[in-house]
């Protein structure tokens, strides 16, 4: 286990899923089934998520070292791009999005049971995140690192950390903290992260 890598996993992870829309897909589920039950279903999606990221990333990381840090580079460029893109209209888009997953959430959640409150969620939060940012940066660490338990370990905790605070606290989270700002941190940790991988290439 190297702790670095979780720490900086962990940070990064975190800090582009505070104000990503699977959050507020978690904070939407748990107006409608027990919050409990909300959080087990979207961590045990966020968890497959980030095993198959990681299991990716080695797979990469065979690749020739230059390709795999140019590939690296790029993928953090275009997460920094991303954030940037969405930071101008996250806030405007919240209510939007919330209403999406709320009636994702009513459509499937006709048996209110703890195990089918779990398999909703889980199919909500899993069907959400495919081609996520979070899971691209996850494969790119994963390739960056010779260290996947630790990239797993650290990535899974951000992500299942974010889900409580949804489940807990989102709507006194998004009171006050504006979505857009969280995107603008979040762009600038890619964009550090690329230039150290860019400074290591050359």
């Amino acid at each position: 286990m190297d702790l670095a890598v979780i720490a900086l996993t962990f940070g990064t992870v975190f800090l582009v899923e505070l104000p990503d829309k699977t959050m507020l897909a978690t904070l939407v589920l748990s107006t409608r089934f027990r919050p409990l039950l909300v959080w087990i279903g979207v961590s045990a999606a966020f968890t497959v998520h980030m095993a198959i990221a990681v299991g990716l990333g080695k797979a990469v990381a065979f690749l020739p070292d230059q390709l795999v840090k140019g590939g690296t580079a790029a993928l953090f460029l275009t997460g920094a791009v991303l954030l940037l893109r969405e930071a101008r209209t996250a806030d405007a888009d919240e209510p939007g999005t919330e209403a999406e997953y709320a009636a994702k959430a009513d459509a499937a959640g006709g048996r209110r049971g703890a195990w089918a409150t779990v398999v909703t969620c889980f199919l909500v939060l899993f069907t959400a995140e495919w081609g996520d940012l979070s899971q691209l940066l996850v494969l790119s660490l994963a390739a960056r690192y010779d260290a996947p338990f630790s990239v797993f370990s650290g990535a899974t905790a951000a992500l299942v950390g974010v889900a409580g605070l949804a489940v807990l606290v989102g709507r006194w989270l998004l009171a006050r903290i504006s979505l857009g700002t969280l995107h603008y941190v979040g762009a600038g940790i890619c964009l550090l992260l690329a230039a150290v991988t860019l400074y290591e290439l050359v």
